[in-house]
């Protein structure tokens, strides 16, 4: 899928919404617990009832890998199930990958040949050779770490001139097109999303933080959307947590079609 394909996604289901699976044992619904495999049951339930309004799926893996096998192995039927039934969906590994080239190159492998992700969040500290070998795989991305939303992230990310976090924008855009590549920018600094889209002006951006963590949408997209949308914004807590009943899935897709209704406003306004 390249960026003008995920554009067509956005545009036929007005919507430009990552739903992300951070799926937490201690969280979903009792009634699910009592099943073989709980966690792939719960997120099964979730994908069916808000692939309407979605455009894209992410998975944050230590969710996954927590648990071990059993763990990969809901994460891999996960994958599969969405791949098998909803195929035009864009599929995010949220594994904040990076080390040397040969370490990346095995990460690469299990997610783009293994579990057929479309593409994995990827850390830049390491610089380009750790980036380059997700980028060997045709029709896959690399999401770059750029700017996050977390307290930390005044550690590193602000530091020197130009501040580190455009630096790193500005420099990855010679290792690929905006057809390979995406960065993180956090909602909470949604101010900032317009240094970040002046740097970047043709890349998508995955934005966290909106919905649970405080982030505006409407913010959001007066500061990051360009002519193609250029987002992918996703919600977690807020979608897959909203109900803990038997009824959690009608809920979530409920809280779904609410952000695309708010979306589709917002494409209207920036992208006619």
């Amino acid at each position: 899928m390249n960026s003008n394909q995920l554009f067509e996604q956005i545009q036929k289901k007005r919507s430009f919404l990552c739903v992300g699976l951070d799926t937490d044992m201690e969280k979903i619904p009792s009634h699910l617990k009592e099943l073989e495999d709980p966690i792939f049951e719960f997120n099964k339930q979730i994908v069916d009832a808000t692939q309407k309004y979605t455009v894209a799926y992410k998975p944050n893996i230590a969710f996954y890998e927590a648990h071990g096998v059993k763990g990969w192995e809901s994460l891999q039927k996960t994958a599969e199930y969405i791949k098998k039934n909803y195929p035009e969906q864009f599929l995010i590994a949220d594994a904040k990958r990076g080390d040397i080239g040969n370490t990346s190159k095995m990460y690469a492998k299990t997610f783009f040949e293994i579990m057929n992700f479309d593409s994995v969040t990827v850390a830049p500290y390491m610089g380009e050779d750790s980036v380059t070998p997700f980028l060997s795989y045709k029709n896959k991305w690399v999401i770059l770490l750029g700017l996050t939303s977390n307290v930390g992230a005044d550690d590193f990310q602000f530091s020197g001139n130009p501040p580190l976090y455009q630096q790193v924008i500005k420099k990855a855009q010679y290792w690929a097109s905006p057809d390979e590549l995406m960065f993180v920018a956090g909602a909470t600094r949604a101010i900032m999303l317009g240094e970040i889209r002046k740097l970047a002006p043709d890349n998508f951006l995955l934005v966290p933080g909106v919905g649970a963590q405080g982030g505006s949408l409407a913010e959001v997209a007066d500061y990051g959307m360009n002519s193609k949308c250029g987002l992918l914004v996703n919600s977690s807590r807020g979608i897959i947590y909203a109900d803990s009943s038997e009824n959690f899935a009608v809920v979530a897709g409920q809280k779904a079609l609410e952000l695309r209704d708010e979306m589709d406003q917002l494409l209207n306004r920036f992208c006619k």
